[in-house]
Formats: structure tokens, sequence, C-alpha cells
């Protein structure tokens, strides 16, 4: 009895000992990193890939209807107005200008989603630099802009008459007042 005893206490030992071996070999055997493909893949651009066309309007502080076509990799996009048919481009001074063949790296601009859900468009020729419209509309150099400024936010929408059915319901989430909220509650003083 004994015996058995000191056996089943080894081959539990010997059970313990071969899965914290397998559990170390595991851990040692590398997981592929998508991360450097998917940053390689997003920088290149070119005229093979399929390209699919979204319409959608771009919402900053003053509205337009725009035509967004994806490029290559998902959030790469040229933005082509509705009416006009212009592509928007970015030269080397940072203005805003307007081209009927939007072919070149300054009219591909890359969609970075923020934090607080609101997207912002960056050239994809000139790192760092912002598509960017004033309170008034104007379009903004993209020499003195950022991702954080206001500017710069744009929301998706999309156009009037598009079929609603295809989007899912969606649940309102209640979130605390932040420090842009302008209603300050006061407290009386008894």
């Amino acid at each position: 009895e004994l015996l058995s005893y000191i056996l089943c206490i080894c081959i539990l030992v010997s059970f313990f000992v071969c899965c914290f071996q397998l559990n170390m070999t595991m851990q040692s055997v590398s997981v592929p990193n998508f991360k450097h493909h998917v940053t390689e893949q997003s920088r290149l651009s070119d005229r093979m890939s399929r390209r699919l066309t979204r319409t959608y309007q771009l919402y900053s502080r003053t509205s337009a209807k725009l035509v967004v076509e994806t490029d290559t990799f998902g959030s790469r996009v040229r933005i082509r107005g509705a009416k006009t048919g212009y592509y928007i481009c970015m030269n080397r001074r940072g203005k805003l200008i307007g081209r009927r063949k939007g072919r070149g790296r300054d009219c591909i601009f890359t969609e970075i989603v923020l934090e607080n859900n609101y997207t912002a468009l960056q050239n994809a020729k000139y790192k760092g630099w912002y598509m960017a419209f004033t309170r008034k509309g104007r379009p903004r150099k993209a020499t003195q802009t950022q991702q954080h400024q206001r500017e710069a936010h744009f929301m998706k929408r999309l156009p009037r008459g598009h079929l609603l059915t295809e989007q899912k319901p969606f649940d309102l989430i209640p979130y605390p007042p932040n420090k842009r909220t302008k209603h300050h509650q006061r407290t009386s003083v008894n």
C-alpha cells in the first residue's frame, strides 16, 4: 500500500513536470506579428487592387457631400466631391487643392479613428499634415494643423435616402459630462 502511494506521487510529479515543460515550450514558440505586415501593406499603393466606392457625408464644422474611394488597404482613401468630381489633394505648401485625376500620393489620405470616435485624415505623402477646415468652412493650411485640433475632426454619416435597414441598431451609452460641457451644476450654499 505504501509502495502504491509512492508510485502514485511519482506519477503525479512527473505529470506536473511534463505539463510545466510543455507550457514553457508553448511560450517560447513565437506568435506571428501581423502589425508589421499591416503597416508595410498600408504604405504601399498600387493600381491593381480592387477599389470600393462608398458614398457618405463628412461633417466638420461645415458639411459637404463627398464621395470616398478606398485605396488598397482599408484606411487609405481618396476623396472626391460629389458635385464637382474633383479630388481633394494637398500641395507641398500644405494647401488643399482640387484635381480632376487624384492619382498621386498627395491625393491619398489615411483615416485615423481617434479616441473620441472622430476621424482625422492625414495626407499619405506629407506625414503629420491633416485635412482641416475653419469654422467658416475655409480650408486650413496643413502645416498649421494637428491631429487633436477640432478643425481636423470629421464624422461620417450616410447621405439622405440611403437604406438604413442595412445598419445595425445601436444602444445609447450615457456618458458623464466632460470639461467642454457649457452647463455647470451650481451648488447652493445654505
